[in-house]
């Protein structure tokens, strides 16, 4: 019986949960005095990203308080390293607990592959590993960029699929890209890879560094699986009512 359990717990590692779908608002401030300033307008369990600015001011200290209060996290550190670095680094966001991780798809299939082992590796025994996504191409860059820049030649919507199939052969769980990348990958690599779209504006909205954008409900037509709201719900005037308003279009049929 001992064996049995034995090979059961070592199956369960690793295992992802069903991700949740609810808007995921960027906390993009400069301190933990802001964030919590934030968060404790709701009297829900929210679905939030914690990205480099926040994170190279707070540590990890700030991933814990915020999973203290309930919260999902997004972890968005975009790791992009040797293999071997990325694994250990990933080895130990693994023990954070947060739910949803990235990488970058450039760094190339041997590094994401390696990004898997150090976070399931990292994951204590019994609990659930986080869901594992690369970065295609940013919503900030335009083809022009991309091929001025990086020397991609090609377009780029063919990057963007490109790394997605890398990213699938890798292991890792989905992608994140622009709307309007999202329907293709999903037809190439299946509904359920992950198609995690940052970019959302409410209508009207401003575009501010962003260049591939879309609104909730557009989003979720297009083919998004999850989305990523930011300065629509941090910089508006009633931060509450604004992540509903965000929340009925997302989930609007």
């Amino acid at each position: 019986m001992n064996l049995v359990w034995s090979i059961l717990l070592k199956l369960l590692e690793g295992v992802t949960v069903n991700m949740n779908d609810k808007p995921i608002i960027a906390l993009d401030f400069p301190g933990e005095k802001e964030v919590f300033q934030f968060l404790n307008q709701f009297n829900e369990q929210l679905f939030v990203k914690v990205g480099m600015e926040i994170y190279m001011q707070e540590g990890p200290d700030i991933v814990r308080k915020i999973k203290e209060q309930g919260h999902d996290i997004f972890l968005d550190l975009k790791l992009h390293d040797i293999p071997n670095t990325v694994k250990s680094a990933m080895k130990g966001l693994a023990r954070l607990g947060v739910d949803l991780v990235n990488v970058h798809a450039a760094g190339g299939k041997n590094m994401m592959e390696g990004a898997l082992e150090g976070l399931e590796a990292g994951t204590p025994v019994g609990k659930r590993r986080a869901s594992l996504i690369a970065v295609t191409q940013l919503t900030s860059t335009t083809e022009e960029q991309m091929r001025n820049e990086q020397r991609i030649d090609m377009p780029l919507i063919d990057s963007v699929l490109h790394y997605a199939q890398l990213t699938k052969e890798a292991g890792l769980n989905g992608v994140v890209c622009s709307v309007l990348e999202a329907r293709v990958i999903a037809d190439v690599c299946g509904e359920d890879f992950l198609r995690v779209t940052p970019g959302i504006r409410m209508a009207g909205g401003e575009t501010h560094d962003q260049k591939r954008i879309a609104t909730p409900d557009g989003a979720r037509r297009d083919g998004s699986s999850l989305i990523v709201v930011g300065r629509a719900i941090t910089g508006a005037a009633d931060p509450v009512r604004a992540y509903k308003e965000v929340c009925e279009l997302w989930e609007a049929k």
